[in-house]
């Protein structure tokens, strides 16, 4: 009986060590992944039309490797400039998107419709000018590079006449037309660039229609502000120079194309971004250029002697140091009127709403 009274009294002690001693912490569940941040684009184009819309997909990429499964991105390419952009850009901010990115001056209205009913929601739109507190506008001063390859174009024609095909007589497109002009006649002042319009942006057939009537009037140089290679294809068949635009087209042409102004659209897209993840990003207007490399001029042909890539040197380094930029006077318009005084230097509101062209260009802004 006492050795049994013993071991119930032994476990009771047991008992009584062991619910005094300190209970296990309950395992913590691992924490979720934080969701990423997506970032969509709306394109005009296709990213295979190797220029505008091309390099603004090598941007999207460079924010891909920039910042892994921390984002993630989408694209709707083709949408047209209107109601159905109105559509696309309010079904991404409906998806949840944190940033929309919108590559075209059309989509300057439907994407401020859109932002005004999706506050949280931060909108970002190319080469536009309307703002608001969650939709800021962005574009490059492209316009840089263009004199530059204007220097190479000046230099090389032998006939002295440069076409030009331009998509849209909008501030963007003339602002390009006389920078180009501007620097071809600064050291050629006999040059005269022929502007055909063809009121598209992306129709690859208007676009070698119009460089073909431009080499038939004797332009042996092409140059362009639309979004495909074919003026430069046509002007290759024809044995003819031509100068870029967006991409590199050397890469894609060969080396009939001297040079291109480029788009480094990954500089601003990473930067832009990171501000949106990290609570900084606030609406802005931004217009870098070749000093933030978000543009930049293409490697030269060899066709491009060394000559000439000294002149364009000496005139980038002015450019960069901001000690002389490319709308600086004297400059007439192509009616001879004197537009802008020795030493007086354009404003961007002027340069943003360009509407007429320099002494050496003939057309019309219609």
């Amino acid at each position: 009986m006492k050795k049994t009274l013993r071991i119930i009294c032994a476990l009771a002690i047991a008992l009584s060590v062991a619910g005094c001693a300190k209970k296990a912490e309950p395992v913590a569940a691992p924490a979720a992944p934080a969701a990423p941040y997506k970032v969509a684009f709306i394109y005009i184009g296709v990213p295979g039309d190797l220029g505008w819309t091309h390099e603004h997909d090598v941007g999207r990429l460079a924010l891909e490797a920039a910042f892994g499964d921390k984002v993630k991105t989408a694209f709707m390419e083709n949408v047209p400039e209107g109601p159905d952009a109105t559509r696309v850009i309010r079904q991404y901010a409906q998806d949840g998107y944190d940033m929309i990115f919108a590559t075209s001056f059309g989509y300057m209205d439907p994407m401020a419709e859109v932002a005004a009913e999706f506050p949280k929601v931060k909108f970002v739109h190319c080469s536009g000018y309307k703002t608001s507190e969650n939709m800021s506008t962005y574009f490059g001063r492209i316009y840089q590079a263009r004199y530059l390859s204007g220097i190479v174009a000046g230099k090389m024609t032998k006939t002295n006449i440069i076409g030009y095909p331009g998509a849209f007589p909008i501030p963007e497109v003339v602002r390009g037309i006389n920078a180009f002009t501007l620097g071809a006649r600064s050291v050629n002042p006999k040059v005269q660039v022929r502007v055909v319009w063809t009121n598209t942006w992306y129709d690859p057939v208007k676009e070698r229609e119009a460089a073909v009537a431009l080499l038939d009037a004797g332009a042996d140089i092409i140059a362009q502000h639309q979004d495909t290679v074919e003026p430069q294809k046509a002007a290759q068949e024809r044995g003819k120079f031509s100068i870029g635009y967006d991409s590199d087209m050397r890469k894609f042409v060969g080396d009939s194309v001297l040079t291109s102004p480029v788009w480094n659209w990954g500089v601003y897209y990473v930067d832009t971004v990171r501000k949106g993840m990290d609570g900084t990003w606030k609406s802005s207007q931004y217009w870098g250029g070749l000093s933030d490399d978000v543009v930049r001029l293409a490697d030269f042909s060899p066709a491009v002697p060394q000559d000439v890539r000294d002149l364009v040197s000496t005139q980038k380094v002015k450019i960069v140091g901001g000690t002389w930029d490319v709308f600086t006077g004297p400059i007439k318009d192509n009616s001879g009127k004197l537009r802008v005084n020795e030493g007086a230097k354009m404003s961007d509101e002027e340069l943003l709403s360009f509407a007429w062209l320099v002494e050496g260009v003939v057309g019309k802004v219609q």
